[in-house]
């Protein structure tokens, strides 16, 4: 049976009705939650404190050369939002290896990258930020074909400039309403005319010192900005000195990680924001999960909101001599995280014959003119 046109023409009206509907809600669609809190939507990406892991690659237990015990998917499901890696060229294939592929590698950059972009496609109201640290100073287009592979150029923010100042980034709510929810920062080698999306990072944001042994401070370390208007980065992981070698600190790992004491990661944001007028952006830390969530309560302090998770993060693998007696109890107490004390142990202080071995490879690589970046 034919249609009337009066007929036609309703249900043409009709169906136009519903499609400018459908594309002004989509138009209008806004993020309610963000990084895990509304009041993050509507705050800049600039504006925000993200919690790091130095080294997120470096995995494992008993070995000198790792600074976590749990995988990038476990990092990124207990709360840590930068993900700092180093990237080497071994035999042609970008892998991620600590100072060298032969003293640690932690497979390949596509194969990392893979496990972020499946996480992300299960967390679709998160920013999340890489920072590479580029080793052989590989080029930017090399990276993206790689990003392309594993599916993450398509989720990577591309700045309107190669330099942005803190105040000049969109807003959670805006990255993730655009679905461009990934930032990259490169130590080198950035290029924005073909690979916008992998940026500089030293144009955009100022670091202080690594391999600290001592105690922390705010003082700039590296930077090519104007250090009062871009974002900053604080390195807290502390190492000690082993055979001329810094290693990561595991037995004070508790203390370094908590919220309030000598030189723990609250004293030293307390003291940069004392000093620089505002929160730091990013926080690199070692075996995040030490002081059970207690990095997560500092973050979200700077950022003004609770921290109340809805379930324990992980809880630490790595022991260490002396661990058992770390302080930082009262940071694990107040955090409403997992447990910091019964999985931290003390053991022997004799090294083992891998963290011997593994000594010794990072002594030599000093001695042969290596550059260690823990």
């Amino acid at each position: 049976m034919m249609l009337s046109m009066n007929r036609v023409v309703q249900v043409a009206t009709t169906l136009l009705t519903f499609s400018a509907g459908a594309n002004a809600a989509a138009a209008n669609r806004r993020a309610t939650t963000c990084n895990g809190h509304s009041e993050l939507c509507d705050r800049s990406y600039g504006n925000v404190t993200f919690i790091g892991a130095h080294d997120s690659y470096a995995v494992g237990v008993n070995n000198l050369a790792v600074n976590q015990d749990y995988d990038v998917t476990q990092q990124l499901t207990d709360g840590v939002r930068m993900l700092q890696m180093q990237a080497h060229d071994n035999s042609g294939t970008i892998q991620l290896c600590h100072t060298s592929c032969g003293l640690f590698n932690g497979g390949t950059l596509e194969d990392y990258l893979k496990k972020v972009k499946t996480w992300m496609d299960a967390n679709t109201n998160d920013v999340v930020s890489l920072l590479i640290v580029n080793i052989d100073n590989l080029p930017a287009t090399q990276f993206d074909s790689i990003f392309k592979a594993a599916g993450l150029d398509s989720l990577s923010y591309s700045p309107s400039s190669a330099s942005l100042t803190a105040s000049g980034w969109p807003t959670l709510g805006e990255m993730i309403d655009k679905g461009t929810r990934l930032v990259t920062f490169i130590d080198n080698t950035a290029d924005f005319s073909t690979v916008p999306y992998i940026i500089d990072e030293f144009t955009n944001i100022w670091e202080t010192a690594y391999d600290v042994t001592t105690s922390f401070d705010c003082a700039v370390n590296r930077s090519k900005a104007d250090t009062s208007t871009s974002m900053y980065l604080i390195n807290h992981f502390l190492d000690k000195v082993l055979l001329g070698a810094p290693v990561p600190d595991v037995a004070n790992a508790n203390t370094t990680n908590a919220v309030s004491g000598s030189n723990s990661l609250g004293e030293q944001v307390d003291l940069c924001v004392t000093q620089m007028g505002k929160s730091p952006n990013f926080i690199l830390v070692d075996f995040y999960e030490f002081g059970g969530g207690s990095v997560f309560q500092v973050a979200a302090t700077a950022n003004g909101v609770e921290y109340s998770p809805t379930s324990a993060i992980a809880t630490p693998k790595t022991s260490d001599s002396g661990s058992g007696s770390s302080s930082g109890s009262g940071s694990g107490s107040s955090s409403g995280g997992g447990s910091n004390s019964s999985t931290n142990g003390a053991v022997s202080p004799v090294l083992n014959k891998q963290q011997w071995m593994t000594a010794l490879t990072v002594v030599f690589g000093f001695a042969f003119g290596a550059v260690i970046l823990l």
